[in-house]
């Protein structure tokens, strides 16, 4: 099979990344999308960073649609924003096109359980054309599969607790301010934390509209249960402002946080389900002091209860990698919008990307008749 060909949507801090990364797994870049103008005729190299031209320019997302059109194109990376709603509009583009489509959007990874109206539409389009949308990154590897597969080695769960903490500095501007860092704890309050201060039915209201804006642990919860079997009865929100104990600068908002202000904010879901087993969990994203660092904690209360604390992940690597390495289970799952917990888990692809789209054909024998392998 020749290369798999890939086209980068936001050519931000994470591209910097996934391009290479997708370059270096054998596949190509055949195109790449930002809405900044500043970046428009850009070689992808100056991004990379690597010294090297790979002849491929930045053009105006504007002309996105057309390129899918004209072009053959086997996936498209989204590295833009956070929630679905902010990147809705490129993987609807994906699914009208007929092309597969992967993004690092976190709310992108469960969204059934927050957008159920964009998902669905999504995912009506995408079966109709032949293609497959999916959310990864982070999130699927250290708060998924990692909790899904010490719960294997667990004979009964009562409750897992997990947190997981992230400098918005490295993610840009768009996630450090959906984490509130720069505000007052009053404009914290009115913007951010005074949200989820709501009765559980204004907030499926909300959800059933498309409204409402949830912590990456929201989908990230649903993502669990749905993966160990649980069903939900009742998943509630909130979110708590880090406070700056003195001046820090910020060079994602460009702008010094004064003392008592926000410098982001812990946001902690807790999941009831009918089993009885109760998920909580919460991240921490905020703007780093120079002795902070990322940490992943995670706990699984039962017989026999299990902790496991990761410090120092290379969150934005770990990120991309994440992606990266999905490309060939996005390339043969069902067309729809397939989220991880229904792929296999994710696993280090030692060989060119297009040499696992062989070895999946063969494992699914494409007996099902939705399948997407184009074999």
């Amino acid at each position: 099979m020749s290369k798999i060909r890939v086209v980068q949507y936001g050519c931000g801090k994470m591209s910097k990344y996934t391009m290479r990364y997708v370059f270096e797994k054998g596949a190509m870049i055949v195109g790449a999308f930002d809405c900044d103008s500043e970046k428009f005729g850009k070689d992808i190299g100056e991004i990379i960073g690597d010294g090297k031209e790979y002849k491929v320019k930045i053009q105006d997302s504007k002309n996105f649609e057309k390129y899918l059109k004209s072009h053959s194109v086997d996936i498209v990376i989204v590295t833009t924003m956070s929630l679905l709603s902010d990147v809705g509009e490129a993987l609807l583009i994906c699914a009208k096109c007929g092309v597969n489509a992967i993004t690092t959007c976190e709310e992108a990874f469960f969204p059934q359980n927050s957008n159920p109206k964009l998902f669905k539409q999504i995912d009506e389009l995408a079966m109709e054309n032949g293609c497959t949308i999916c959310g990864s990154g982070y999130q699927d590897v250290f708060w998924g599969n990692l909790i899904s597969v010490l719960a294997g080695a667990t004979h009964k769960i009562t409750k897992i607790v997990g947190s997981s903490s992230y400098n918005v500095e490295d993610y840009g501007i768009a996630l450090a301010r959906a984490h509130g860092a720069g505000l007052s704890l009053k404009e914290f309050d009115e913007q951010v934390a005074s949200a989820d201060r709501i009765s559980d039915e204004e907030r499926k209201k909300i959800i059933n509209k498309g409204k409402y804006s949830p912590s990456y642990m929201w989908n990230v919860n649903g993502w669990l249960c749905s993966k160990l079997g649980l069903h939900v009865t009742r998943q509630y929100q909130k979110c708590v402002p880090q406070v700056a104990k003195k001046e820090i600068y910020s060079s994602t908002l460009k702008m010094t946080i004064p003392k008592g202000h926000a410098t982001g904010m812990s946001a902690v879901v807790t999941t009831e389900t009918k089993e009885g087993i109760v998920i909580e969990s919460q991240c921490i994203g905020k703007v780093y002091d120079k002795d902070e660092f990322d940490r992943n904690d995670w706990t699984i209360e039962g017989e026999p209860s299990t902790r496991v604390v990761i410090d120092r992940p290379n969150t934005v690597e770990l990120t991309c990698a994440s992606v990266v390495n999905r490309i060939p289970e996005v390339l043969m799952a069902p067309a729809g919008y397939f989220t991880t917990e229904l792929m296999p888990e994710n696993f280090y692809k030692q060989e060119r990307l297009d040499k696992y789209l062989y070895e999946i054909v063969d494992d699914c024998g494409c007996e099902h008749d939705d399948c997407n392998c184009n074999k």
